[in-house]
């Protein structure tokens, strides 16, 4: 039984609602996400498959119902849509005892692209291997054409009869995603391991430069998400005037705890090179989020006015 409240209109949601009814399950919809509601149906439908954005499984795991909840129907889950931090991962598995594997997609393709499979071991911060059919590769971020070699960040490249025929009505945006022989550009930065897992490393456009140096605020983010009072944790770019940018940490803390700026950067310290620590915190309460739960980075600049 797969209980979804991802949003139809969205690819995720609506792949996740059309191959539960193609693989005759039963499909219970949520019209809209909420973490006491999501735990309480898991529960109350005995639930064996959910899917979901890295925020809704924060959200739960931050969720005061949790400790009284019983997930032991869950069976297997998926993540997908943002990278999810290998902390948090592990916690949502610890309480569910189900493998939460992750999966990578877009539009774009039409769901899936990428995925962990339940049957081989779970790479956490992996996205898995290609799907059957499609084929995946790490091109090198200043020529598309080149393969970069495996563990060197590049970007995500995809080729097969799931990438899409075009925009509709846009010549231009076509030819600038899709190249002559079929590969699509993601717009994400990825790597790829010796065994052929790939792993996300950020979305090209959210790249800081710090003095020169690149930081992937992805990777903060999966250092923070660590710190016990960390309920979501985003990083976004603010200017300065000797380093062109710095990375900023957006934290909205698990209820009944607290954290200091101080705190957050030092739990950062031991885990993150110099120029890649975040310079500032702010604490709020919540996160800019798209209708399906991802979180917008390009709206944290916001905060501050």
């Amino acid at each position: 039984m797969m209980l979804n409240a991802l949003p139809l209109p969205h690819v995720y949601g609506n792949v996740v609602m059309n191959g539960t009814f193609m693989a005759g399950a039963t499909l219970v919809m949520m019209e809209r996400f909420d973490a006491a509601a999501a735990l309480a149906e898991i529960q109350r439908h005995r639930a064996t498959v959910f899917d979901g954005v890295p925020t809704m499984y924060a959200m739960m795991l931050a969720d005061p119902s949790l400790p009284g909840t019983d997930l032991s129907s869950l069976r297997i889950c998926a993540v997908g849509g943002q990278t999810m931090p290998a902390a948090k991962m592990q916690k949502w598995e610890s309480w569910s005892q189900a493998p939460l594997l992750e999966l990578w997609g877009m539009t774009e393709l039409g769901g899936a692209g990428t995925s962990n499979v339940s049957y081989m071991p779970n790479v956490h911060g992996s996205i898995g291997f290609a799907l059957p059919g499609v084929e995946a590769r790490v091109a090198a971020l200043d020529d598309p054409a080149v393969t970069g070699p495996d563990g060197e960040p590049g970007e995500l490249m995809i080729r097969g009869p799931l990438v899409m025929l075009g925009y509709y009505g846009n010549e231009d945006a076509t030819r600038a995603a899709i190249e002559p022989d079929g590969w699509l550009h993601t717009g994400d930065i990825a790597s790829r391991d010796d065994e052929g897992h790939y792993f996300i490393v950020d979305r090209r456009k959210d790249l800081i430069i710090t003095g020169g140096f690149n930081v992937y605020p992805a990777e903060i983010e999966r250092v923070a998400a660590s710190q016990p009072a960390v309920a979501m944790v985003a990083v976004g770019s603010v200017p300065d005037e000797a380093l062109g940018e710095l990375a900023r940490a957006y934290v909205v803390l698990r209820p009944g705890t607290s954290a200091t700026q101080a705190q957050i950067i030092e739990h950062c310290r031991p885990h993150l090179a110099a120029y890649k620590l975040p310079r500032s915190v702010r604490f709020v309460p919540d996160l800019p989020q798209t209708s399906t739960g991802k979180v917008m980075r390009r709206e944290l600049k916001t905060i501050d006015h």
